[in-house]
């Protein structure tokens, strides 16, 4: 498959520390590629990075072979702190990032991504009539409808209960599984990150570097408590210094 996204030596400093040191990594077309590693180690800058929001002190980021500089039309950040309107209803936070087509167009694919991820029949719901997971449903609808070629996803579910967290998973891969979307997951949990993920990069403490890869071959749906994700899981923990937990 082809490069989607190429991160090239990138290198990140703050005031001077160290934060992100020499990664390297590609993420080919239609890819899913989860992110894990310690706490602070520098996760949500390198995906900002990738996202096109901070630039690197040192090394690129390109999309489809063009050097990125700012964030583009091509991807869309879903995050773990929310990103809907609050004075907008489910249907006019759909309708705000279209640009074309009547108003009669926008709202039928605002229902269409609404009905797709569990929505239908509040669409004309407020975000603060919304428990939390029809509210991350709502961000996840918010950010297909402009259809981007990348999602890049910070902790998006770490908000959520453990039930609800699982369900997301789900209702996540049942998208995926309708719509072509390249991924990108920054998360610190392990278990999401086999559940979801085509292949799984370690970074290691800050400053940060690419620690591991491992490719995930197992079809989804997927049991966690199938071996080869359980010894997985254990190579994943040994890497982050968690061994036998």
């Amino acid at each position: 498959m082809d490069a989607k996204i190429v991160v090239n030596s990138v290198k990140k400093n703050f005031n001077a520390l160290p934060v992100v040191d020499g990664v390297d990594f590609t993420v080919a077309d239609g890819e899913f590629v989860a992110i894990v590693g310690p706490s602070g180690c520098g996760k949500s800058t390198l995906m900002k990075i990738v996202a096109g929001f901070e630039r690197p002190d040192q090394g690129a980021v390109s999309i489809d072979g063009q050097p990125l500089t700012k964030p583009g039309p091509k991807g869309i950040v879903i995050s773990q702190h929310g990103s809907v309107f609050p004075w907008l209803t489910v249907q006019q936070n759909l309708m705000f990032g279209l640009n074309s087509g009547s108003d009669s167009e926008k709202a039928a694919l605002a229902d269409h991504y609404a009905e797709m991820v569990g929505l239908k029949g509040f669409e004309n719901a407020y975000p603060h009539e919304l428990s939390g997971g029809m509210l991350k449903r709502a961000e996840i609808a918010r950010a297909l409808v402009v259809k981007p070629e990348i999602l890049y996803m910070d902790e998006p579910f770490s908000a959520l209960d453990a039930l609800m967290n699982l369900k997301m998973r789900n209702e996540l891969l049942r998208v995926l599984a309708e719509e072509r979307h390249t991924v990108l997951l920054i998360t610190h949990d392990v278990e999401e990150a086999i559940y979801l993920a085509d292949r799984i990069l370690v970074l290691s403490p800050r400053p940060t570097r690419i620690q591991a890869s491992f490719r995930v071959d197992h079809a989804h749906p997927r049991k966690l408590s199938h071996p080869d994700l359980l010894q997985l899981k254990e190579d994943i923990l040994a890497q982050l210094g968690l061994s036998g937990l």
